[in-house]
């Protein structure tokens, strides 16, 4: 097996649990240090995980032994935080999205560039079991040449479960910054870039209630526009539209939608709380020869064929699994799938949607990335730390 590949987390709160543990399965990272602002919640979250070190960010980043920061800090501060590590000579592997504004994406990537670093970017579930699937299904021409894409998520907020929402309302928040990239880097993944997108955004509430944890009725203000509607243009000449809203008290729509010249594929959500913010799940597709759905490719593309498993694995929370595949990529000399030019690319189409919500008309997206490749289906098990 290779060298472990060590690295140093920076940023304790929630979303490290499921970061932690997953990396815990993957005997080719070690995490070898962790911090936050908070001493405190550092030294809890190493004595949860088994983590050798608690310490503060600039102790982490002065560390020889670590090669990558994984950066799971709020996403104001994400830029910041790169930028840092880049300084420090360390990788970086970052929560979404890759910065606030596309000045400061712009100059983490060239930081990185001119260091020979490489910096990638959740969100990684397009790695997922589902997602994988979803992809050999287009390419293999089982709805023929997709003509069209459409995405719904409606959830009411964080609030309910999130003990500390204020950042989700809070400039670099919203719902399109922090789901969008789900479902964005998905639909790039599975058509390719982006050239032009049209919004209309809205604020329904001026400040909301917590409703859990210590500050349970506590009201915050709402700096950001919280229900979105989206129009895009792909380069191959897909039609795409998203809602994604923290205004809906339910909904019967949370799925990803995909249509074709030969039939249609669904991806639907499981849990419309997270959307596309999971990694497992079924595909069905239908075609114009079968009368209902069915799941995955099959030979006759009939209904009456029995429900095969997904071929690629990770059909579990895998949240992490793009820190691997980027280690997987620095020891193998390429560029990682979720690299930080897609999510450039996804950010520049979001803030585009509020662009265009000011100027009333369509944006251009300007930034270009590669259709990431499919995964390896052995990848789980043969990758530069099993090989």
């Amino acid at each position: 097996m290779a060298t472990p590949f060590r690295v140093g987390l920076i940023g304790c709160g929630r979303i490290s649990d499921i970061y932690l543990e997953n990396l815990a399965r993957f005997p080719g990272i070690e995490v070898v240090a962790c911090s936050s602002l908070d001493a405190a919640e550092s030294r809890d979250k190493a004595a949860k995980h088994g983590i050798a070190v608690s310490c503060t960010p600039d102790q982490l980043l002065a560390r020889d032994d670590i090669e990558a920061v994984l950066n799971l800090t709020v996403p104001a501060a994400h830029a910041d935080i790169s930028l840092a590590a880049i300084d420090a000579g360390k990788h970086v592997y970052s929560e979404k999205p890759l910065a606030a504004s596309l000045a400061d994406a712009t100059q983490v990537m060239a930081h990185a560039a001119e260091r020979g670093l490489t910096v990638a970017n959740a969100p990684d579930t397009f790695l997922g079991g589902r997602w994988q699937t979803a992809r050999k299904l287009i390419d293999s021409g089982a709805i023929g040449a997709p003509t069209g894409v459409a995405a719904f998520v409606g959830t009411h907020g964080v609030e309910r479960h999130h003990p500390n929402p204020d950042f989700y309302y809070q400039q670099g928040g919203g719902p399109l910054l922090d789901l969008g990239p789900y479902y964005l880097s998905a639909m790039v993944f599975l058509l390719g870039p982006i050239a032009q997108v049209a919004g209309m955004t809205k604020r329904t509430f001026d400040r909301r209630q917590i409703e859990n944890g210590p500050r349970d009725g506590e009201w915050m203000p709402v700096e950001v526009d919280t229900h979105v509607n989206t129009l895009m243009a792909f380069e191959s000449g897909v039609l795409g539209s998203m809602m994604i809203s923290f205004d809906v008290w339910d909904s019967e729509t949370p799925r990803l939608e995909i249509y074709g010249e030969d039939g249609s594929l669904c991806v639907p959500d499981p849990d419309p709380v997270h959307g596309a913010n999971v990694f497992e799940g079924e595909v069905w597709y239908r075609t114009r020869d079968t009368a209902r759905w069915t799941h995955q490719p099959r030979p006759s593309g009939r209904a009456s064929w029995q429900i095969a498993p997904n071929s690629h694995g990770f059909n579990y929370n895998a949240r992490g699994l793009g820190l691997l595949e980027m280690a997987d990529a620095i020891r193998t000399k390429r560029s990682p799938r979720a690299n930080a030019a897609l999510a450039y690319h996804t950010l520049e189409a979001m803030l585009g949607v509020f662009k265009s919500q000011r100027l009333g008309e369509f944006v251009s997206v300007n930034s270009r990335c590669e259709r990431p490749a499919l995964l390896p289906e052995d990848f789980a098990t043969h990758n530069a730390f099993t090989v």
